[in-house]
């Protein structure tokens, strides 16, 4: 059974999802691959990790100092959880490249290549909470985020990042 949870925030109406004990889902309105890894026997309920995700989720909008996340539990490959894992490493307010993520996972002795790190970000399940708008190209492009780079770009702000070298690519997918 998957339970479902929906809150509004400023970058739109956000989905969760949840096993019971668990976040599995976190999807922004419209995203890419939305509601992916959900299953089909969904129902709404009032779940205490659903409270916890909406404390955590309110302090984070509001500038407010974060309580300890609520368990998390997205669903991929051993590869992508390897991913995952490393975008709850970056700092808030601080980003990180796919070179980077790419390079430490192969110092951890894990075959990566920077396409395969992107696509494991880019399908990451549990938005804002995994933190993977925290991830930009080499170049400072802020491409690659399924919720659309002008979100990813508010998210960034809101942390405080130096937006100075980035910018917002004229092609690709995730615009």
């Amino acid at each position: 059974m998957t339970y479902l949870m929906h809150m509004k925030s400023p970058v739109g109406p956000l989905h969760l999802a949840s096993d019971g004990q668990a976040i599995t889902g976190l999807w922004l309105e419209g995203q890419k691959y939305f509601a992916a890894t959900l299953e089909k026997d969904v129902r709404e309920e009032n779940l205490p990790v659903f409270d916890q995700a909406k404390a955590w989720l309110n302090a984070y909008f509001s500038h407010q100092a974060l309580p300890g996340l609520p368990p998390l539990a997205p669903k991929g490959s051993a590869f992508r959880q390897e991913v995952w894992k490393r975008l709850l490493e970056i700092p808030y307010g601080q980003i990180t490249t796919y070179g980077e993520i790419t390079k430490d996972l192969k110092a951890a002795g894990i075959s990566a290549a920077a396409q395969a790190v992107g696509g494991a970000v880019g399908h990451n399940p549990i938005s804002i909470l995994i933190p993977c708008h925290r991830v930009v190209g080499s170049s400072g492009s802020l491409t690659g985020y399924a919720g659309g780079v002008a979100k990813k770009q508010f998210l960034l702000e809101l942390e405080g990042v130096d937006m100075t070298k980035l910018f917002v690519p004229k092609h690709g997918t995730a615009l």
